[in-house]
């Protein structure tokens, strides 16, 4: 089990990234969760198996196709025991 702790920037408020963020991690077991940060960037803390976790991370590069991520800075962070992903407020 891994996790990590990732600021995400570019145009990723106002074009459904925190649900596709939610709908990614699911699909992938991912748990966590993704808000949005009042300085227009994104934050996620995700935990996972390895591979899936690299998976997830490479979607979330890629971003919604009305998103455009410009850097995605990730950090390794200790896992919390999550038991969903979500999206907070």
């Amino acid at each position: 089990m891994k996790a990590c702790h990732c600021i995400v920037e570019g145009r990723v408020q106002g074009v459904g990234f925190r649900y596709f963020t939610e709908r990614a991690a699911r699909r992938l077991g991912i748990r966590g969760w993704v808000r949005n940060l009042p300085t227009g960037e994104v934050e996620i803390v995700a935990e996972g198996e390895d591979g899936a976790l690299e998976s997830f991370l490479e979607e979330v590069r890629r971003g919604p196709s009305y998103g455009r991520v410009t850097a995605l800075k990730s950090s390794p962070a200790d896992p919390a025991g999550f038991s969903d992903f979500e999206t907070r407020i």
